[in-house]
């Protein structure tokens, strides 16, 4: 059983948001046909086949949309998730995972997980693909990180 003391660090847990958006697959389309939209815009417009109107359009929606998945949301998320204000110890044993702090302590089976991804400061542990939980990967010290990896690899069955 392991057991990882952690805090959360702002700047990195907009960081964590941002990946977590960004890896959605609907997010993904999103913005690929965006990209084409714009580029194809700028490519018409060049060509003087449609006007700057239609050409700022797709520039200020492109725009927009960085600005609402790379600034705005994840800063949204983190304002309104007390979670992320307060310190915690998760412990990794072999039947769940649980975290715990002065007030509680919480603790899900491992089957409770969907699937589990890693980004360059957490560890996100997915209920469902809008549901989950992150785990600083500064909370476990030395070989412990990479103990946690093969934790999460071998419990969380990926669906």
């Amino acid at each position: 059983m392991t057991s990882a003391p952690f805090t959360y660090q702002k700047s990195k847990v907009i960081q964590a948001l941002r990946y977590h958006f960004i890896s959605r697959p609907e997010i993904k389309v999103m913005m690929l046909v965006v990209n084409g939209f714009a580029i194809l815009s700028a490519v018409l417009f060049y060509f003087k086949v449609v006007s700057p109107l239609a050409f700022l359009i797709s520039s200020i929606l492109w725009i927009v949309l960085m600005i609402l998945f790379w600034f705005l949301l994840p800063q949204v998320i983190y304002k309104q998730t007390q979670t992320f204000k307060d310190s915690f110890s998760a412990v990794l044993g072999p039947q769940q995972f649980a975290i715990e702090n002065a007030r509680g302590h919480k603790g899900w089976d491992w089957a409770t997980f969907s699937t589990w991804m890693e980004s360059p400061h957490f560890f996100h542990l997915y209920f469902n693909p809008r549901s989950f939980f992150i785990i600083p990967k500064d909370a476990f010290v030395g070989d412990e990180e990479h103990e946690a990896r093969k934790i999460f690899a071998a419990k969380i069955v990926k669906s």
